[in-house]
């Protein structure tokens, strides 16, 4: 605890400033945390000792977030969307994350970072990149990648929750098919509620469901994935196929991802009190912000730099990919 608590006092620190910035400016704390976290790593503000704790919070924080999240999501709820609903929900996920992954090796993106990327675009953003990088990286070597699909997915989420307001009009959307479109389009919760509330109150609550109808399918998304990878017996080492070295076994589902569908499966029943929902929605924003931190701080920005230019268009090809295939299921399933 003692080689923790340097790196966790950053952490907490931060999260509590991060938490505070979206009452006064339209901004997530998550993006507030990992930009710090990632400016204090680069200005060379973070001391060694503080690694270790910033490190735990990056993968424990981060998936005990995941958990709480299957709170926030109730089954009936999106079964109310209809057939329509989900069927533009289910076909929209599949054609993000097979065209994201198809185009990943085309761009020269690794192959361990094209699947977190493909997964937080497809899915819900830094809770799915979390989940999925506890299958393609089982050992915890490849944080920097996990960092980079973060900024990422938090970057092109920022640039969708501006520009699909605006085109709304433009596509001649009603307000519920508005909320439709961003709530199978934009990356993060967050990010979905402030593209929503900017449409109307009706596309929000629309919004809202149907990004949580996305977060159901993390569970799996991430299960066959890692169903694919054991059958192929190992991660390859640095992400590259073909490498022969060996690696850890990934698991089928890690144990945080079955204790998100256990979370869905309470909140489903209807059974838990409303005061409950709103105590675990501010704890899960906080465990997810102070990951955040974490995984800021593992951010090299100078490699990012050298690096980092394929892996961004393979976000922005991913984010148009996502926008499109859902527009174009709404508009021709009216």
């Amino acid at each position: 605890m003692r080689r923790l608590l340097p790196g966790l006092l950053v952490a907490a620190l931060v999260t509590a400033v991060a938490l505070l910035v979206p009452r006064v400016l339209t901004v997530s704390a998550l993006v507030v945390a990992i930009a710090v976290g990632a400016v204090l790593r680069n200005v060379g503000a973070l001391p060694e000792a503080t690694r270790p704790g910033l490190a735990w919070a990056a993968r424990r924080l981060l998936r005990a977030g995941v958990v709480l999240l299957g709170l926030q999501l109730s089954l009936p709820a999106v079964a109310d969307l209809g057939v329509r609903g989900v069927v533009v929900i289910v076909v929209s996920v599949a054609v993000t994350f097979a065209a994201t992954v198809l185009l990943g090796p085309v761009l020269g993106v690794s192959r361990r970072l094209t699947l977190l990327v493909a997964t937080g675009f497809s899915i819900c953003g830094a809770a799915a990149v979390a989940a999925m990088s506890a299958v393609v990286d089982p050992d915890g070597e490849a944080e920097e990648d996990t960092a980079t699909a973060v900024a990422l997915v938090t970057l092109f989420g920022t640039v969708a929750l501006v520009a699909l307001p605006l085109l709304v009009g433009a596509l001649g959307l009603s307000d519920d098919d508005a909320g439709l479109w961003i709530g199978a389009s934009v990356h993060e919760v967050a990010q979905v509620v402030a593209a929503g509330g900017a449409v109307s109150a009706a596309a929000l609550a629309v919004a809202t469901v149907t990004k949580l109808g996305r977060v159901v399918l993390l569970a799996p998304l991430v299960a066959g994935v890692g169903a694919v990878l054991r059958a192929r017996s190992a991660v390859p080492a640095g992400g590259q196929v073909g490498t022969g070295a060996p690696a850890s076994r990934p698991p089928l589902v890690p144990l945080f991802v079955l204790g998100f569908l256990a979370a869905v499966a309470l909140r489903s029943t209807g059974l838990v009190p409303d005061v409950v929902l709103d105590v675990a929605s501010q704890v899960t924003t906080a465990l997810l912000t102070a990951a955040m931190v974490g995984l800021g701080a593992g951010v090299d920005l100078r490699r990012l730099l050298r690096t980092g230019g394929r892996a961004a268009v393979l976000g922005a090809a991913s984010t148009v990919v996502a926008a499109s295939a859902s527009a174009a299921l709404i508009l021709a399933m009216p």
